[in-house]
């Protein structure tokens, strides 16, 4: 049988290193270019002990970030909190955070944005 066109793989997916990161690697699995998501985007991400996100914010973009493995230290608008697997956090449109691993393994996290966000660089601030 073959695949539906809605139905996305991680490891068929190509790895690209967001801007405003360090030590990360992202897959994106749903947004307008993949499966032609207008109203969200999904992507995947495995990043470095130590590495992450430095501090920016995104006008009029929401971000959910869901834990798969490891550890990490998410900071919204200087107020701090960890992250272990399993854990979620929600990072407000136009506030500033940071993610960064704390794990000695590699983390990896589940990104929701919404709208798309789709590393276009006039949706950030930096």
């Amino acid at each position: 049988m073959a695949r539906p066109s809605w139905i996305v793989r991680e490891a068929e997916v190509n790895g690209y290193s967001p801007a405003n990161h360090s030590g990360t690697v992202n897959r994106r699995l749903i947004s307008p270019d993949t499966v032609g998501a207008r109203h969200l985007e999904v992507l995947v991400g495995t990043i470095e002990k130590g590495e992450g996100a430095l501090p920016h914010a995104h006008p009029g973009i929401e971000q959910v970030c869901y834990l798969l493995e490891g550890t990490a230290l998410v900071e919204v608008e200087g107020e701090q909190g960890v992250l272990e697997a399993g854990d979620c956090c929600f990072f407000p449109a136009d506030k500033k955070h940071v993610f960064t691993v704390t794990s000695d393994e590699p983390a990896r996290v589940l990104v929701i944005y919404s709208p798309p966000y789709e590393e276009n660089p006039t949706r950030v601030i930096r």
